[in-house]
């Protein structure tokens, strides 16, 4: 028990990573159906959703957040889930699951050298030598040449686009860990406020372009929604909710290093339907599991 109170942040960054690994996958098919902006508008309507809900059964009515860092996640939901999001989604349009997650592996250097500049969050050297590890790691299994269900591959779009998103995270995480670490908002609340702002942004940007509500038509489909709503509570709801958790209690390169671990949780599901694994998976996975010791070890 004291080892999970002692590492939750920690944790709670590998098991949102292995939520985004699904629902990455997931969203590939979706966003065949329909456009990033409103795959990114619907999903994130529906955590939202369940949010009220759950904190309306908590009972828990008060945030307790001063204006500095409301205003702090407010800013990190606008960058992090309304831009940084909806890049992502259009990346994976683009370029499939693989190689937008590779280019996500830049997200956790560069939260870790915001997080250094802007909030003086230094990190000692196996922290960033774990970190190091764990997006090498990534990157070798990844970058490996394989198959994307991607319906028309436009390369330089979806690298622009995941250059983007990566950014975007890293902005997010490290705006949101500037709020949550110096307030006792729960990770629950900080998830609903970065919601609403990414909302906001999504709104403005669909109300610019009146012919994009057609593509709501998808949502006809009783089967389309379902797994909308499925892959919502997952990858966004109790997804975005544990990576607060980690940036509550652990350092911003950290939270995004074992965040950006998504990617190995695919190797065991390949395992066990019966794919093989190539040798350079195997490595890939070895070396970021060395990186994910060191920064489980951090401290």
């Amino acid at each position: 028990m004291l080892f999970f109170l002692e590492y939750r942040g920690e944790l709670a960054a590998l098991s949102a990573a292995l939520i985004w690994a699904i629902a990455s996958l997931i969203y590939v098919d979706l966003g065949k159906q329909m456009s990033p902006l409103l795959l990114n508008f619907a999903k994130n309507g529906v955590a939202i959703a369940l949010i009220l809900l759950t904190l309306l059964f908590q009972g828990n009515f008060s945030s307790q957040i001063g204006g500095f860092n409301l205003g702090l996640l407010l800013l990190s939901g606008a960058i992090g889930i309304g831009f940084g999001d909806t890049a992502f989604l259009e990346s994976l349009n683009c370029v499939g699951a693989r190689r937008s997650l590779l280019m996500e592996s830049l997200a956790p250097p560069l939260a870790a050298v915001l997080a250094s500049v802007f909030l003086a969050e230094q990190l000692s050297l196996q922290a960033w030598l774990g970190i190091f590890l764990t997006v090498a790691g990534v990157s070798w299994v990844i970058a490996e040449r394989a198959p994307d269900q991607v319906h028309q591959m436009k390369p330089l779009r979806g690298v622009g686009f995941g250059l983007l998103a990566a950014l975007g995270q890293a902005s997010g995480a490290v705006l949101s860990r500037a709020a949550l670490a110096e307030t006792s908002v729960s990770p629950l609340w900080s998830t609903l406020i970065r919601l609403l702002a990414g909302m906001a942004v999504l709104s403005i940007l669909i109300l610019q372009r009146r012919s994009v509500w057609a593509g709501f038509q998808a949502v006809r489909s009783p089967q389309f929604l379902r797994i909308l709503i499925g892959t919502s509570f997952a990858g966004t709801y109790l997804a975005i909710w544990l990576q607060q958790t980690a940036l509550k209690y652990t350092a911003a390169g950290i939270a995004q290093a074992l965040t950006a671990t998504s990617p190995l949780f695919i190797i065991p599901l390949a395992i066990a339907l019966g794919e093989r694994v190539s040798w350079r998976s195997v490595v890939g996975i070895l070396i970021a599991i060395c990186g994910i010791w060191l920064l489980l070890d951090f401290g």
